[in-house]
């Protein structure tokens, strides 16, 4: 199956049974990126967290009554 990376543009071919094709196929909301694009966010997320300066924002959970 060939894939196009959302953020570079580059096109890869995966396997058509790995989970990843099966999500893209199935799903079309799933987007695919290359590995290269992949460690390149992750390294800049974990750069930002090691800052300190990083909120991670979440839902408030209340709590109910009942």
């Amino acid at each position: 199956m060939k894939v196009k990376c959302v953020i570079c543009d580059k096109v890869e071919n995966i396997e058509d049974e790995t989970l990843m094709a099966k999500r893209l196929i199935n799903r079309p909301i799933h987007t695919y990126m290359c590995r290269e694009c992949n460690e390149r966010i992750e390294a800049k997320t974990n750069a930002r967290i090691a800052t300190g300066k990083f909120r991670l924002y979440q839902d408030k959970k209340t709590e109910d009554s009942w």
